[in-house]
């Protein structure tokens, strides 16, 4: 913070109370992992079938994201970083208004995520949406590896760049190896259990 003339104010509805109007806790469910790993599809769909039981939900996706809020930044390890203090601050609204954010990032720096766990505190759920390279890579719908290995892109995360996989996440989802179906099943499961009110935070 720039200014020391800047107060935070207090809110008169507590997170406890907007959890009670909501029916359910908020929270930042934060997927991460090599691009097309699967998790803005997982993201995308568990927000589907959440808003249709009646959750307020909200993903933030890595593409979205850039062509606004981070419009301004690159891929170099500082614009990563920024680029994902910005989502963590956002994120962190988003769940202090009572919603359950899904978060859909390569993140591929393990500080980067550890500072957004520092500014959410027990508001942060890391998924590690573990899809091995090869899978990714045969994958590949927007081209990118391809470009990347042709070297049309520079600082590619996974062939030019490193991604840095979590250390202790809190779900890890296999993708190389269940469909994602079952990959979104899992999430539901890990929703129920930590985001319900008759369940501990």
């Amino acid at each position: 913070m720039r200014s020391k003339n800047i107060q935070f104010t207090e809110h008169k509805v507590s997170l406890e109370d907007r959890w009670m109007a909501h029916g359910h806790r908020s929270g930042i469910l934060w997927l991460t992992g090599l691009s097309a790993s699967g998790k803005t599809t997982l993201a995308f769909e568990l927000d589907r079938l959440l808003f249709q039981k009646g959750w307020r939900t909200f993903v933030l996706d890595g593409d979205n994201v850039r062509h606004g809020l981070c419009a301004d930044l690159g891929f170099s390890p500082a614009d990563r970083a920024e680029n994902i203090r910005r989502i963590g601050e956002v994120a962190k609204l988003f769940a202090q208004s009572g919603c359950l954010v899904i978060t859909a990032f390569i993140s591929p720096y393990r500080a980067d995520r550890d500072r957004v766990r520092a500014i959410a505190g027990e508001l942060f759920h890391e998924v590690h949406v573990a899809t091995s390279l090869e899978v990714c890579e045969a994958r590949d719908p927007k081209g990118l590896y391809g470009k990347a290995r042709r070297g049309e892109i520079e600082a590619f995360t996974g062939i030019s760049a490193p991604y840095e996989a979590p250390l202790k996440p809190e779900l890890v989802l296999e993708t190389s190896a269940t469909d994602i179906e079952r990959s979104v099943q899992s999430l539901l499961g890990y929703v129920g259990t930590h985001f319900t009110l008759d369940q501990k935070a």
